[in-house]
């Protein structure tokens, strides 16, 4: 067995997780994901040499060497601890998810954006909104910060919550762990620059691959919170034309579900982009950020539910099998 318990003991395990990161938040000193950056940064410099950047096809290879050697020790690891006997087995593979998750982390960083925008305190919000966001927020409105926030907590809902979710739900502690640094690679090595243009092209597919489920079911999760039908619109319309294969359905169908309008210009690094537009409705304000949040809080619990009731159904088969087979 993958994940080394019983479906109901990975539902327990996953529930003790979730709870984990409801009461902690992000541990504030020696987060393992920091060591792991740390080191992933010495295997790009060792492997992403200057001289191999013109040379798309040994970029490549590299990068996906380079991708297999920072996840095949972690994952291992993980996987032979999962084996643990009775409650040790289960509170790791719930210490595991909890490292992974970061949904009290996305609540600390958005909610005071709105409570700011509240108070008019433009400034401040400008501030808090920066930190999460890569956009450039010095002169920003109030609609753009709100803008702003709320993709950046819909698309987060999927990237620190739901994915990880979804992975620990079918691979238990393992696959949570491939999860989380699967994409911690694609945020450092997936950009489009001359230095990981064909370097970090592994590492960015192969988080789109491991997301493609997980983001459907994100982007029909926040469908069923809000205005169904005006969400699957949107996500049938508009998720095609942005640029992420994932973040597009997730965005789109959140957007439809809120009543809002996201996308459209924002400024990076001093220039203008062009988005195409997302969602329909009202400008963005505070009670859109807050709203976006209950989306995704509503939609944790739902997952914890279903997957609760299947982990029981499942009990029950196996427990049903076992009778039929004595």
């Amino acid at each position: 067995m993958l994940t080394g318990l019983a479906p109901e003991s990975l539902w327990l395990a996953g529930l003790i997780g979730v709870l984990l990161d409801a009461w902690l938040g992000e541990p504030k000193r020696w987060h393992p994901l920091v060591g792991f950056g740390f080191i992933a940064n010495g295997v790009e410099a060792w492997l992403n040499s200057p001289d191999i950047r013109d040379k798309p096809f040994t970029a490549m290879v590299r990068g996906t060497w380079a991708w297999a050697l920072m996840l095949l020790v972690p994952v291992l690891i993980t996987w032979a601890l999962t084996f643990l006997p009775g409650w040790g087995g289960i509170l790791w593979q719930a210490l595991a998810l909890y490292a992974a998750l970061g949904a009290r982390s996305l609540r600390e960083h958005v909610m005071p954006i709105a409570r700011a925008l509240q108070d008019g305190d433009l400034t401040r919000a400008r501030e808090l909104t920066a930190r999460i966001v890569s956009r450039d927020t010095e002169d920003a409105s109030a609609s753009d910060i709100a803008r702003a926030a709320v993709e950046s907590t819909l698309e987060n809902g999927n990237d620190a919550i739901f994915g990880a979710l979804f992975w620990f739900a079918i691979a238990g502690a393992p696959g949570v762990v491939l999860f989380r640094l699967a994409n911690t690679l694609d945020a450092m090595w997936g950009y489009r620059t001359e230095q990981f243009l064909y370097f970090g092209r592994p590492a960015a597919r192969i988080d789109d691959l491991l997301n493609w489920i997980p983001a459907r079911l994100t982007a029909a999760s926040y469908a069923i919170f809000g205005d169904v039908a005006r969400a699957i619109d949107c996500w049938r319309t508009q998720a095609s034309a942005w640029s992420s294969p994932n973040a597009g359905p997730v965005m789109a169908a959140g957007a439809g579900s809120l009543g809002v309008q996201l996308g459209g210009p924002a400024r990076y690094h001093g220039e203008w982009e062009t988005r195409p537009p997302l969602g329909c409705g009202t400008e963005p304000s505070a009670q859109h950020i807050k709203a976006a949040w209950r989306l995704i809080s509503r939609s944790m619990w739902m997952w914890l539910v279903v997957s609760g009731a299947l982990a029981l159904f499942a009990a029950s088969q196996a427990d049903a099998a076992t009778v039929g087979v004595l």
